[in-house]
Formats: C-alpha cells, structure tokens, sequence
C-alpha cells in the first residue's frame, strides 16, 4: 500500500470514477491508475470499486468504509506537514480563503488589510466561486477557511461558525413608485419585474422562500452572482433590485434609494467554514479569530476534531 494508491481512491471519487480524468489530474496514465487500483484491491482481499466492464459505476459497500478512512489519512498527511511548517516558519506559508463574490467585496477588506499588515510575509490567496464550489475547495484541501452564506453549514466534513447576520432589501431609482408606498408588502413587490441574485448566491434561497410562503411568484427578469451588476441595470430601470443591505453605499450608489425590508425577508447568516480535522496553522487561527471573535481557539480547535455528526 502507498500515498500514490490512496491519492486514487480519493482522486477517483472527486471525478465520477472516470479514470481517464483521474489520470489527467494526478499527471499519470489510465493504465498506471488501474494498475494501482488493482494491486491495491488484491492486497486488501477486497473490491473497492462496482463496475461494469472496464468502467467504474462506484464504490462497493467495503469501497465506501474505505474511502472515509483514506481521506483521514491524506488528511493527516497533510496536517503533518503543516505542523512541520508551523513549528520551521511561524510567520511564513501560504493561507488560501475561498469566498462569494459579495462576502470579498462586501465584508472583507479590511479584514484582509489587517491580515496583510499583521503577517506580511504569509501569501494569502483570495478565492471567488459559488457556495458549492467553495465546499468543494475545502473538503478537498484546496482552501483553508471558507465564506459564505449558503450550503456550508449543510456539509458533514465542514463545521461552521457565524461571521455576521443581515437583511436583503430593496433598491429602486429614485422616484419609483415604491418610494411612496406606506406599507411595503411582498404583494406590492411582486406588481414589478425583479432583479437579484442567481439561485444559490447571497441568501437567494430566502428571498424564493419568502414569495412562496406569501403566495406570490416573482416576475424575476434578470440575476446575477454579483450586486454590482445587479444595481447597474436597476439603474436602467429594468426592474427593482433584492441585494444584501451591505452591497448599497450611498455615497456611491447615488442614483439609487435603499427601502430597509427586514419584516419581509428572513435573516441570513453568513458563515466561516474549516474542513473537520484539519490543523490550522497560528495565523489561520489569528484570521478565523478576527472574523469570529467570540468563538475562541479552543472552541475552535475542539469542533474542528469531533467527528461528522457529532455536533
């Protein structure tokens, strides 16, 4: 048995058991990664995989209890590392945060400046992408902490902690006929077109729950992954726009009024994500501390080492 064996076994799972992609991502051949599968399944005494013919299907049951105890291992290996390079170069490395569009724009920055400044000589990497692929990103590795406001805290390798909460609410160009309403209601809303998030972006699951359960389907013209966007055709008057409340700046959003509509929308929360089980190094605690102050290091470590379920 081997790291090369067991990166396969993990490899082949991330890419739908097709083992020409599996050889493409570990820079090999198709024949070398059946060959590592084999020996390892002759080795074992076991059949890792379901096939039909030379292709894949899945994993067999013993495949299944198997692949969870891999990814342990080539997550630990990983740790090692990083407690080697804790312990070799405390103020060194590199910190990857894998995030939304709004959450880098938005919530961030200064969060990032005071990163910069206090470890300088760490690179940190900022990752845009949508919730799924952020999960992604950190159950595989590929990320050190994680933020967003969908699907992180619906992921069994994730534990998660609350960043800040917040609203959606309306912005429309002044003198729409919103601005003059008295009592603001979903029904009202519903009367124009609507332009907000994509699904799956920034508590858009929220807004669609909040129209069903008022009984009123949306006229939703146009989305988009990014607020940016989505005030720049309110603007142009194609609709009334759902953003994050922290996405409007008066100051340079000028041509554009915010109505405040936190009885109609529920409140979202916006997490920080960590796979389970990994070792953080000192100025990854330090970030996740400075977003979530009132979780604490010990808090931290010790959810991050329960196990999936266990919460």
């Amino acid at each position: 048995m081997n790291f090369q064996q067991l990166r396969i076994i993990r490899e082949t799972r991330r890419q739908d058991f097709n083992l020409t992609e599996v050889a493409n991502a570990l820079y090999t051949s198709q024949l070398g990664v059946s060959k590592h599968i084999k020996d390892l399944e002759d080795e074992l005494g076991i059949e890792i995989f379901l096939r039909r013919g030379k292709r894949l299907l899945g994993l067999t049951e013993p495949g299944k209890e198997l692949a969870e105890v891999v990814d342990r291992i080539l997550l630990d290996t990983q740790n090692l590392r990083r407690i080697a390079d804790q312990f070799a170069s405390r103020e060194t490395g590199h910190f990857v945060v894998a995030t939304t569009h709004t959450q880098a724009r938005y919530a961030l920055p200064q969060i990032i400046k005071w990163f910069k400044t206090d470890y300088p000589r760490v690179h940190l990497a900022l990752h845009q992408g949508s919730p799924g692929e952020i999960a992604d990103l950190l159950v595989s590795g590929e990320a050190d902490v994680g933020i967003a406001t969908e699907k992180l805290d619906l992921v069994p390798e994730l534990v998660t902690f609350p960043f800040y909460h917040w609203h959606h609410a309306l912005i429309v160009p002044y003198g729409h006929p919103l601005l003059q309403v008295g009592e603001l209601t979903l029904e009202v809303i519903g009367e124009y077109p609507i332009i907000t998030y994509q699904e799956g972006f920034t508590g858009r699951t929220l807004i669609d729950k909040a129209f069903a359960d008022a009984g009123v389907v949306p006229d939703i013209v146009l989305s988009a992954i990014d607020a940016d966007v989505i005030k720049t055709y309110v603007e142009l008057e194609l609709g009334v726009g759902i953003v994050a409340s922290m996405a409007y700046d008066a100051s340079k959003d000028r041509n554009l009024a915010l109505i405040a509509a936190p009885q109609l929308f529920p409140r979202s929360t916006t997490r920080l994500a960590v796979r389970r089980g990994i070792y953080l190094r000192s100025y990854a605690l330090a970030f996740i501390e400075k977003v979530c102050p009132d979780v604490g290091e010990e808090r931290l470590k010790a959810a991050i080492q329960k196990q999936n379920g266990s919460d």
